[in-house]
């Protein structure tokens, strides 16, 4: 089995010709009020390399400040220190609004990046992504939306967040600018972007995948979380299969070599630990709430230190005497 090693090079965002960092800061978690506090947690991702920071309009949605406060206090830091902004590429996205719960019509979406970045405090946004998919709003008019906000300065680069890939070429087939990076949730707990044509698609079209919830929403970070025990179980117990001679009739088999050619132009995630598209996945779960935490989530991607749980000794021989599916 081909290992591929997560690099800490930026690498492309798309077509877009902006270079980010391979570990994103999700900023779903920046709440409070204490801008101290929250200025700290940034100048410690910065410290770690990070540079890519995505939020979005509706976080901080669940906290007593409501709707677009990670917004608010993101933009209250940048007031507070505006020589990090040229340290940054900024992500936010647009297109959640409760009780509604989905609006991409024309309307909306231009007053909802008016907004962020208002609530920023910036002049432009790095990359500005539809949230989720509105069903009842035409691509087409979706397209018109994101071009506008391009050709008036106030967004540089357009993706999308939670899209399949069919509904992702919609929206293309009515745009003239690429649509550079897709974020849908991927880590070894939802493996469905493997399977479901989303890295396919990012390859074919030179976009970045943005992996949302790399570590799980944490689970995969605890080394005595059940599900991080599970996935470390079966990550040994192949590991074991792929170094055991086969035996006639076992359904075990060494796993496939990852083609070389495909290895070249795929990257690993440092947090999702899982193949991207031709740009790389960049990890956006750094969710955090104290500065030593964001260095802590930024050396845990690097370098999983789990305890794992020994297979049985007669695992692998009960197993293989069982029939092939």
């Amino acid at each position: 089995m081909t290992t591929l090693r997560p690099s800490s090079d930026p690498r492309p965002l798309g077509t877009s010709g902006i270079s980010v960092s391979p570990i994103a800061w999700g900023m779903w978690r920046l709440a409070g009020e204490n801008v101290a506090d929250a200025r700290a947690k940034v100048e410690a991702a910065l410290d770690a390399g990070i540079s890519l920071f995505d939020t979005a309009d509706i976080y901080g949605c669940d906290t007593p400040a409501g709707f677009g406060s990670a917004e608010t206090l993101f933009g209250s830091i940048l007031a507070d220190a505006p020589e990090l902004r040229q340290a940054m590429v900024i992500a936010t996205k647009g297109g959640i609004r409760p009780a509604i719960p989905y609006n991409s019509g024309a309307a909306y979406l231009a007053e909802a990046v008016d907004a962020s970045l208002t609530r920023m405090g910036i002049d432009q946004i790095d990359l500005y992504q539809i949230h989720r998919r509105d069903f009842l709003t035409h691509p087409q008019e979706v397209a018109a939306s994101l071009m506008h906000m391009v050709e008036a300065g106030k967004v540089r680069a357009i993706g999308v967040s939670n899209y399949a890939p069919h509904e992702l070429d919609a929206l293309q087939a009515f745009l003239d600018l690429p649509i550079v990076s897709t974020q849908p949730e991927f880590s070894a707990l939802r493996p469905a972007p493997l399977y479901d044509g989303t890295l396919d698609q990012a390859m074919a079209r030179d976009m970045t995948v943005l992996a949302w919830s790399p570590l799980g929403g944490g689970r995969l970070a605890k080394a005595l979380h059940p599900a991080a025990i599970m996935i470390a179980d079966q990550a040994e117990l192949m590991a074991l299969i792929s170094r055991r001679p086969p035996s006639h009739g076992s359904w075990f088999t060494r796993p496939a070599p990852f083609p070389s050619s495909a290895a070249n132009r795929l990257h690993i995630s440092p947090a999702a630990q899982m193949p991207s598209g031709s740009n790389g996945a960049v990890p956006n779960g750094m969710g955090c709430s104290k500065p030593r935490s964001v260095k802590d989530c930024h050396r845990i991607s690097r370098r999983r230190e789990c305890a794992i749980k020994p297979v049985p000794a007669d695992l692998l021989s009960r197993q293989s005497a069982e029939p092939g599916p």
